[in-house]
This record gives structure tokens, sequence and C-alpha cells, in this order.
């Protein structure tokens, strides 16, 4: 019989094994020789002799030893009388699970119990006395069982123990308990739930939730160290992928879940590259498709409407219309298809209504004559160029973060990082970067302070100029030469002496070969620093010389004078004129940006005018409450760095024209004074006074940092940083003295010979070669 398990000469149904048990019940009965409540009574009456215990039919345990007798014992018959039977019984379950009835008189008395037949059949041999009682216990029992059976009750406390404490065989499957986890029927003591999850506290057993797979891992956290999960696997996935390591990126973004950007984005990301104009606009601001029976579709579930990217706050959509049109439009010319190019200007770019300039500029673009001649001119690489990852870049920073990651985003945390930490550093003047394994600090002993060369003039100093490659030093002021030092020895390379009045200023082309001298005998000089011979002689009009700046090229220079009918002018080596700014104001100083884009003058009349270079139109103008002696540019061409005669130097955004930082202490009403940008990164701001001192802020914080005894009895009028030795500045002022200042000065003789024939010696004290004696 299919339905039933047959144990002896007693049937009794069989019993399916559960699937899985809820936290909240117990599991089913395990069938053991313990009395149940309602006693299945045989269907076959006939006896046997002898007990008979079938062991491969149902498990059975040993009650003496607490053993599980194993599947491959054969069957045992054990030769057992009623009352033996009923002694094996546990007496604590026998005696709660009997099921209080009243007794008929076919029961058995009092010391007699029947046996569960679903646990273990017992029959006897056929014998006088045992005949009788088992034909009356089966009797009484078939007239007390009901007709069908009923739900068992769950089983009490004392019952779960005894089950928690044996082992069990299910479908062959035999569970130990020498250290590995527990079956699921069972119901671990040293668990702990939480929210439907279950797990092992000890050990390395398997945790369960009520009816699905066995966790395999624990869950990750959300964050990271108290920063967003998804944002730091992102930014790990962009990295590697920056670094080459495209193969470790793929095995994150399988590890992690997370993509580094959608297919919106990285659709996006391919029209740009890939000069696809019209689908990056609509990818990028969202359109209305028909359905063309082609192409992937981006629409997210929405048909064939895409919504387009998220737009970062502020983001001016018909800016980023123009940036987009405007590569399209430059293609276009250097694909010599003025036709469509004339077509983008007027239908898409002018409607725009942006600025008029640059659409003046880019229609004059028109007419150039070849490809090279257009990339020159619009300051563009070409589509084969690096002009369209340029335009990504851009467009990205307009593009919410959260869609479109801004390129190299780690890169520019970490250097945030070392930047917070240098702004913290108040002495930082190293050349190398910060590491990133340890938290940065520089000592003051590291720093220049101390005066490691003297050099003495004929005449007071009001200028000096290292070269870019820091291996030369041009000085000059009240006299008519200037001297150019060698920054090893401090030796003299070469006096330039064709001025015949006093020399305001001296400026390095772009490759140190050639220097612009600037004079008050109204010329400008070009010399040859190899040679030390003059090139070309410049007149400037009926006043002064004051300033002059070289172009990126270093084939042509600009010059500034004070005379107004011919203040600026921009000449080529020969000494041909090649532009001029007639309506320009004075010129007190200038300054051309590194990057060759601004041009910066500042006039007695207290104003600062950029011009764009490229175009030689004036972007701006201020016009500021005090007069303005010297301007200086960034080397990041950002900042202009301005000296005023009240008391006051100010970091200004060239960009925004905005005020950035104010320094103040030193002393300045009445002469010029020429400050500067110092420190290997220019983190440090650098000033004379009229008080003779020399002084030094931090430029992040404004904080003063160093106040020097450089130039007493008179102005310190110039100073200069070594580019190329972040430990090295220079000084020059009235005291006739040019100083060269270090981290450590030298016992050695210090001076090396001037113009004037004279050194110092290491106990300070000034040697004159010509009389013979010490001053």
């Amino acid at each position: 019989m299919m339905g039933q398990r047959r144990t002896g000469c007693e049937v009794f149904p069989a019993v399916k094994p559960q699937l899985f048990v809820l936290a909240d019940e117990a599991p089913p009965p395990l069938y053991t020789p313990i009395a149940s409540d309602y006693p299945i009574t045989t269907n076959n009456p006939a006896s046997s002799t002898y007990p008979v215990i079938s062991a491969q039919s149902l498990p059975s345990i040993d009650f003496v030893n607490g053993l599980v007798p194993s599947a491959n014992v054969p069957e045992q018959r054990l030769n057992l009388t009623s009352e033996q039977a009923r002694l094996l019984e546990p007496t604590t379950n026998r005696s709660q699970n009997r099921r209080r009835r009243r007794r008929s008189s076919s029961e058995p008395t009092e010391g007699e119990s029947p046996v569960d037949a679903r646990a273990v059949s017992v029959t006897t041999q056929p014998n006088s006395a045992g005949s009788s009682n088992a034909e009356r216990r089966t009797a009484g029992s078939r007239r007390e069982t009901p007709s069908s059976p009923k739900r068992p009750r769950l089983m009490s406390r004392d019952m779960r123990n005894d089950l928690e404490k044996s082992s069990s065989s299910s479908n062959g499957i035999r569970y130990h308990t020498n250290g590995s986890s527990l079956p699921t029927l069972q119901k671990s003591a040293t668990s702990s739930t939480s929210n439907g999850f279950v797990g092992s506290t000890n050990g390395d057993s398997t945790s369960y939730t009520n009816g699905s797979t066995p966790v395999t891992a624990r869950a990750r956290p959300l964050t990271y160290f108290g920063h967003d999960r998804e944002e730091v696997a992102r930014l790990l996935i962009q990295t590697l992928k920056d670094l080459g390591y495209s193969d470790t990126a793929h095995k994150l973004v399988q590890e992690s879940g997370y993509e580094l950007e959608s297919p919106s984005v990285a659709a996006f990301r391919h029209a740009i590259l890939n000069g696809e104009w019209s689908e990056a606009e609509a990818l990028l601001f969202g359109s209305q498709r028909s359905n063309d029976g082609g192409g992937v579709s981006i629409s997210n579930g929405t048909g064939n409407r895409h919504e387009g990217l998220v737009l970062a706050e502020r983001a001016d959509r018909d800016v980023l219309r123009f940036r987009l049109r405007r590569q399209k439009y430059l293609e276009l010319l250097e694909e010599r298809d003025h036709g469509g190019a004339l077509m983008v200007l007027r239908q898409e770019l002018t409607p725009l209504h942006q600025d008029v300039g640059q659409l003046h500029i880019l229609s004059g673009l028109m007419v150039c004559q070849s490809a090279e001649e257009l990339k020159s001119q619009a300051l563009w690489d070409g589509a084969h160029g690096s002009s369209r990852n340029l335009l990504l870049s851009d467009l990205s920073k307009s593009i919410s973060p959260s869609v479109m990651l801004p390129d190299h985003r780690l890169a520019v945390l970490l250097d945030q990082v070392k930047q917070t930490q240098i702004l913290n550093c108040l002495y930082h003047n190293p050349i190398t970067s910060p590491s990133l394994f340890s938290d940065h600090v520089c000592d003051r002993s590291q720093f220049p302070l101390q005066t490691h060369v003297v050099l003495v003039q004929q005449h007071e100093i009001w200028f000096v100029q290292f070269s870019h490659d820091g291996r030369r030093l041009a000085t000059g002021g009240e006299a008519t030469t200037v001297t150019i030092y060698d920054t090893i020895d401090f030796q003299i390379r070469h006096t330039l002496a064709e001025h015949t009045k006093a020399v305001a200023y001296a400026a390095w082309s772009p490759d140190d070969t050639r220097i612009i001298t600037c004079s008050h005998d109204l010329t400008a000089k070009v010399w040859d620093t190899s040679s030390g011979r003059c090139i070309s002689s410049i007149i400037h009009g009926e006043e002064p010389v004051t300033s002059a700046a070289w172009a990126l090229n270093g084939q042509t220079f600009v010059t500034g004078s004070l005379d107004k009918q011919s203040s600026l002018h921009i000449w080529s080596l020969s000494g041909e004129m090649v532009h001029t700014w007639p309506d320009s104001t004075r010129v007190q100083d200038l300054a051309l940006s590194p990057d060759g884009k601004r041009l910066v003058i500042i006039s007695p009349e207290r104003e600062i005018t950029v011009y764009s270079f490229s175009t030689w139109n004036e972007e701006y103008s201020l016009r500021l409450k005090t007069k303005l002696t010297c301007v200086r540019i960034s080397r990041d061409s950002k900042y202009m760095l301005i000296n005023m005669v009240d008391n006051e130097l100010q970091l200004i955004d060239i960009g925004s024209a905005e005020i950035v930082r104010r320094f103040q202490g030193q002393k300045q009403g009445e002469y010029i004074i020429r400050g500067s940008f110092g420190g290997a990164d220019e983190n440090l701001i650098i000033s004379g006074s009229e008080d003779g001192r020399i002084y030094i802020w931090h430029r992040e914080n404004g904080a003063l940092i160093e106040t020097l005894e450089g130039h007493p009895g008179g102005c310190a009028n110039a100073v200069a940083w070594n580019p190329a030795d972040s430990c090295m500045f220079a000084s020059g002022g009235d005291d006739k003295k040019v100083k060269i200042w270090s981290k450590e000065a030298s016992n050695e003789i210090r001076m090396r010979h001037s113009s004037t024939g004279s050194y110092r010696t290491h106990a300070g004290r000034t040697f004159d070669t010509i009389s013979g004696t010490l001053v």
C-alpha cells in the first residue's frame, strides 16, 4: 500500500516531511516510543509471541544510551513484555500526555499503559495470559478512537526540549551535532531573530529566513565610513578606468551592482565624441521622437519620448545649446561647408541671443582661407583634436553629478584634500606635492629666512627679476645699466649699458633668450641674453616707458608708457609696430597672463583695465579709490595681485573682477613698491615696504607669516621669487643692495663682485676693491 507504512502487524498512515516551519510554530511531532494523546488502534488484531521493533521503517532511539542507531543496522527484534515496553517510556511525557477521559471496563487498569502504535509496534506470541490482555487493549482502543484523526496539539515545552536534544533523520539525510548547523525543522537555542532574519551568533552556521533560501553572505551596509556606498563605488569605477584598469573596473561593476553611468549618459557621450550633434542635443534636453522602426530606445518606458538628462542647478539651457552649436559650426567650417555653417549661424546660433561679440567673432571666421587659419583664429584644434573632449568636459559640469560624474572626480577630491592641508600649513614651501599617506606639515627651518648673498651696487635698486629657468637674475634701477647675475655663484654674466637714463623695468622672454628693458630715456630695448648685445631699440613717445610683457610666441611683446597719446603698443622683434590702442589710458604697469589670453594694465588714474589679447578688445575696467603701483598675474592666469598706496595689496579674480583677499601690514604711500607671488605653489604673497622690511603672507588665509629686516634706511622697492627654487627669493632697495634669501646662510664669503667692484665678507663688512679698504 503506497499511502501507508507497515511495521510488524500494525498499519498506520505514512507522514510526509514538511518543507519548512514558521518561526512561531513548533516542528511536527517526531515519532518516538511515547504515548500520544490519540492512540491509533491497530487494524490487525493478530498477535505474536514477542514484540518486534523495526529500525528500517522508522527511526528509533536508544533511551538508555541516548544514541541514534545507524540506518544500516538490520531489523532488531527485542523480547519485551508489555510491562517492559511500558517501563521504557519516559515518565514525564507519559504522565503529561495522557488524555483524560472516562475509563471503560475494557481499558487497562492502573499500572498498565497502551503503547503508541505509530512509534513502536509491539505484538505478542499466542499464549493464554498475553492474548487476553492484548485483546482487552485492542477492543478498548477501538471503542475510544475517533473515526478520523484530529489535528495534533502543539508539543509541550518538555517534549520540545526532548526533541531538540535528540537527532533526526529525514529522506536519508542525517543531521549531526558535532559543530554543524541544526536542521531547518529544529529551532536553535543560540539563534537570534530580528525582523524575520534568523542568524547564528557563534560559529559559521548558515542563517535562514522563513521559507527562503539560506543567505550565503552578510548584507553590506549602505554607507562606507559615513559616505554613500554607491557614490564611493562609482568614483572607484571611474578612477580605475582613468588609471587604465578596465578589467578591474568591470569586475567592480559586477560585484557591486553599480554602473558608472546610465545608458542615456553613455549615448550622450558617444554622440558628442562622434559629432552627432542633433542626437546629442536631443539626449541632453529631451525630445519627442516618432517611431522610425530602428535604433535603440532610451525612452525609460515612456514610449518614444526622452525626458533628457538631469541638469545641475542654475544650468542655462541656452548657454549649453550655444556651446554645442558653436562646435558644430566650427566643424562645418573646417570641412569647408560654408553653406551649412551659414545656416547654423543664422538659424541655430543667432536665435539663442547669446554674447553678440562672440557671434561677430564666429561670423568673421567665414573668411578664413584654410582649416589651419581657422584653427589659429578660433584658438581651436579641430574636430580630430581635443576639442570634442573639452566640449564634453565643459558640458558635464552643467549636468547633475548624480547622473554624469565630472571628469577625474576622485583626483579632484584628492587635490582638494592636499590643498586643505596646504592651507593649514603655515610654512608650506616644498617642491614636491604632499603625500596622501600622512598629514602634511612644513617646518619653519625650511623656509628662506636667512640672507644668503648680498650684492652691492652704486645706485638704488628698483626691480629684480629672475629668468624663467631660475638660472639668472636681472637687476636695475636708478643706474643706466642692467646687471645680469648667474644664480649659481652670483658672478656677473652681462652688464647691459646703452640706456642714457634710469631703467625702471625688465622682462624675460618665454625661452629666456631675450630680455626687454624699459627706461626713462623714452626707449625700450631688446637684448640677446647669451651675448648681451642690443637687438632693437624702440622710441615710445614723449614719456618714460614703464613696463613690458612678452607674448607666448616670443616673437612679439607689449610696452606701456606714461604718454597718453602713445601709451600701449605691440611690437615685433625687429621694432615694427603690430598694434596700438589709441584710446588707452597712461600705463603705470602691465602684465600678460601666462595663458596668453588677457592683458591687464593699471594707470595712474586709479584704474584697472582688462583686454582680450586675442581680439585686443577691452573686457572690463575697474576704478579704485586709491593709487596703484604694480600688477602681477598668477601662474594659473586666474588672479591678479595689485600693490596699492594705502598700505594694502589686493588679490582679485580676473574672471569675475571680485576681490578675493586683502593683505595688510606693509607701509606704502608715496613710492612704487613691486610685490609678487611666492613659494613653490604660489601659495605665498611677498612685498617690500617703505619701512625697509619684507612682508610675507599666506595667500589662502591672509595671515602674516614673517616680517624680515630687509633694507633698513630706505624702501624695500622690489621682491621676486625664484621660479625654479622655492627656497630662494631676491629683494632690492634704496640701500643700493640686492639680497638673496635662502633657508640657511653659509660661512663662506657671501659678497660677489658687482658693478662697483666691491664684495662683502662673511663678517658682514664690504671690501672696496678700488680703495683696498673695509667699509
